[in-house]
């Protein structure tokens, strides 16, 4: 059980950062939840086919707490855009099956290859990325608006994340504000977590060599040590995302981005 500890306190400092990341940008938490695990479950000796796997599944259940935690303290502010919610909901949970019917078949280095690969993405709209860029006045509606939503909840699902790191440029793209952008963003979490987190369990239910208190590919060590830090931290996030500027945080969130698609692509 001691050996255990350090584990332990990882994931617990993890999820406090992932709870304020969750309000603050609408990430959903993963994108600082998954690399941690990947490298944590590596040093518990699970073997680099599997952590990938389990970092992502393990990420997905945490995010069901932080997106209905986070969502829940954005509604106070009356920004979340519920009726795009409603029309976007069933593409995105197709798009979020399908993507964890694939990860279940695929090796542990593509899905480090798929979250490093977005990740640069991400951390390029960040740096470079300005609110007045606009494709259109509102997000698309019909077949546009359902392939938007379904490769959003497929890339979501696959990496592990909340679709905050997608569905924010998105919307702010299709004219959403910041602000509003986020708090939406925090329910694409919770439909992409709830579906996504059985995909997982389903996909890894048979695989051999999971670290003790696994279902399938989520660990629930991990899911206990990082969702009670995740719930606690998410409304200051949201709180600190009414009152802080948006350009400096966005800088130094793709600064780490950088870092982990760095690291996630086997660079160092």
């Amino acid at each position: 059980m001691t050996e255990l500890l350090p584990l332990f306190a990882i994931l617990v400092v993890t999820g406090l950062f992932a709870g304020v990341l969750a309000g603050l940008l609408g990430v959903g938490g993963g994108i600082i939840i998954v690399p941690v695990l990947n490298e944590a479950f590596r040093i518990a000796g699970v073997a680099p086919t599997l952590a990938m796997h389990l970092a992502v599944g393990t990420s997905l259940a945490t995010i069901i707490a932080t997106s209905a935690r986070s969502l829940s303290a954005h509604l106070k502010y009356e920004n979340v855009d519920k009726e795009l919610l409603r029309k976007w909901a069933p593409g995105m949970t197709l798009g979020v099956l399908l993507g964890a019917a694939l990860a279940g078949f695929v090796d542990g280095q593509v899905l480090q290859t798929v979250f490093g690969v977005v990740c640069i993405l991400a951390a390029v709209n960040m740096a470079f990325g300005r609110e007045s860029w606009r494709l259109a006045e509102s997000p698309p509606v019909g077949w546009l608006g359902r392939g938007i939503a379904f490769t959003t909840g497929g890339v979501s699902s696959v990496m592990g994340i909340g679709g905050g790191t997608i569905g924010v440029p998105v919307l702010t793209l299709y004219g959403h504000q910041p602000k509003r952008a986020v708090a939406t963003a925090a329910g694409f979490g919770l439909i992409i977590s709830v579906p996504g987190t059985l995909g997982f369990i389903i996909a890894g239910w048979a695989a051999e060599g999971l670290p003790m208190g696994s279902l399938g590919y989520v660990n629930l060590l991990g899911v206990l040590a990082i969702i009670p830090m995740t719930v606690l931290t998410a409304p200051l996030g949201a709180w600190l995302a009414n009152r802080l500027p948006r350009r400096a945080l966005s800088a130094a969130f793709a600064f780490f981005l950088g870092l982990v698609a760095v690291r996630m692509l086997g660079l160092f």
